[in-house]
């Protein structure tokens, strides 16, 4: 059985490939690795905020995917994938 977080972040990528965004998003989760800690950190102090308009399981989902530097780069390799078929 599948995690909710998987889930969630395929929930997200599917989101991304509607609007069209699936390589901007890649690019940006690549070039701000090095800020990816930040980042979720960032997500959990905006969280009370952030929650008006989307899940706390969806941010929650989001700043595990910013912890770890694995699941971060099989979430960009998803979107790669996804803007790859978008193009063919």
């Amino acid at each position: 059985m599948e995690s909710s977080s998987a889930q969630i972040r395929r929930d997200w990528a599917n989101t991304l490939h509607r609007w069209g965004l699936t390589n901007f998003a890649a690019t940006l989760l690549e070039a701000l690795e090095p800020l990816n800690l930040f980042g979720a950190q960032m997500v959990y102090l905006t969280q009370p905020v952030l929650t008006t308009f989307v899940p706390a399981e969806y941010l929650d989902a989001l700043a595990d995917l910013l912890e770890d530097p694995q699941t971060a780069q099989s979430f960009i390799t998803v979107l790669r994938e996804a803007d790859t078929r978008r193009h063919t």
